[in-house]
């Protein structure tokens, strides 16, 4: 049976109850996720993440139980279908309250153990899995994905099944589609120190006196760093650092070897303390998404809230979430986003001349600026776009399934 609804101030009872929450990765830089088991633990729940193990993933400390699979396959169908039946498995032979999925591509292990188990199911939807850049160029996948959604998203609906998503132009989309009423809670960030001991190692290693231009974030496809690397031949008084790992970090990393651009810095992964420290000394935040599907149109990147929360101003491509907030408290540029040829697969990448002066115009836009306007701007951002804002209507939501 369900479990009874009950107070929440009833502190002993919350104990006892004990939510699982899934994802793909390896939790190691997932501060999403993190943040959510964060909050759920603090509130009174026994929080359990179960994620996947990579060779060489790094080790994690949590305030919370952990839990990676080791698994045979890491890439397409069969790693999607090896993890949910492990994870179907898992969660059959739980003791758990509650089930939690994270995003579409756990969905189908969650649901079906929360249906055999009759237990309360809470889905996080930190994008619209079908329409990630990945997918767009393969219509079979997508397909596949959207009927998985078409399958469940009508059924998290009922009682006990509650939803949520990280902005409200997904919510609007899913509510027409499928009338899912999802509560949003964007990806922001908790407050974070700005300085670090490793991150000031990183930065004393690079070249002394240059603009630092920061990405933050999985090195994929339609992410835009090829146009940044493009432009860096133009900006010599810059500096590019790209911090993170993903689908193209190799070609990326090998490209600009090839083309010997020695004002680009690849980190690879960057542990999350290292790289609020990081962030903190960079001159511009990078957000220049292709517009690769519905998925990156209607995104509010959590980097643009790191961003903002260490005073850094962002060049950003200019999608409606992006501009809501980069317009609404004036802490960056917005550029046009590049035309996008769905049937190549490929975006008209801009000039990189034009890409370095706008560059230079928004680095000497804020130069201009009085340290008490800068400060301005970035606190009223600030005090919106953050985790403390979020977590009540998260908290809230998972109250609502017992």
């Amino acid at each position: 049976m369900f479990l009874l609804p009950a107070d929440r101030q009833n502190d002993t009872e919350m104990k006892q109850r004990r939510i699982i929450l899934s994802v793909t990765n390896d939790l190691v830089t997932d501060q999403r996720v993190h943040r959510s088991c964060t909050a759920l633990s603090e509130a009174g729940y026994d929080v359990t993440l179960v994620g996947r193990r990579l060779p060489d993933s790094n080790p994690v400390e949590r305030p919370y139980k952990t839990v990676r699979m080791r698994l045979l396959f890491r890439k397409k169908a069969v790693f999607y279908a090896e993890y949910n039946v492990r994870l179907f498995l898992r969660l059959l032979f739980s003791c758990a309250d509650a089930f939690y999925a994270n995003d579409t591509d756990t969905l189908p292990a969650n649901y079906w153990a929360a249906v055999l188990r009759c237990k309360p199911l809470f889905f996080d939807a930190h994008e619209m899995f079908p329409e990630v850049p990945e997918l767009v160029g393969r219509p079979k996948v997508k397909l596949f994905w959207t009927r998985i959604e078409d399958r469940i998203f009508p059924r998290l609906c009922r009682p006990h099944r509650a939803a949520v998503t990280v902005c409200q132009s997904i919510a609007d989309i899913y509510r027409q589609r499928y009338g899912l009423d999802m509560k949003v809670v964007r990806n922001v960030p908790m407050a974070f120190p700005r300085h670090n001991d490793a991150a000031s190692q990183i930065i004393a290693k690079l070249p002394e006196g240059k603009r630092i231009l920061l990405y933050q974030g999985a090195v994929n496809v339609g992410r835009g760093i090829e146009w940044i690397m493009a432009a860096m031949p133009y900006l010599p008084e810059c500096h590019l650092v790209v911090a993170g790992v993903g689908d193209i970090y190799r070609q990326l990393t090998e490209a600009a070897a090839r083309q010997g651009l020695t004002n680009v810095t690849f980190l690879g992964r960057v542990e999350p303390a290292t790289l609020h420290g990081l962030t903190a000394a960079a001159s511009l935040g990078l957000s220049l998404l292709e517009n690769r599907g519905l998925n990156y149109y209607y995104s509010l990147p959590n980097r643009i809230a790191d961003f903002v929360q260490s005073e850094v101003p962002v060049l950003a491509t200019d999608f409606p979430e992006i501009r809501r907030v980069v317009e609404t408290y004036g802490i960056g540029t917005l550029v046009e986003p590049a035309p996008f040829d769905a049937a190549t697969q490929r975006s008209t990448p801009p000039d990189p001349q034009r890409m370095a002066q706008t560059v230079r115009d928004t680095l000497a836009e804020w130069d201009a600026l009085t340290p008490d306007e800068r400060h301005r701007r970035f606190a009223l951002a600030a005090a919106d776009l953050t985790w403390d804002n979020e977590k009540n209507t998260l908290l809230s939501q998972v109250d609502t399934i017992f």
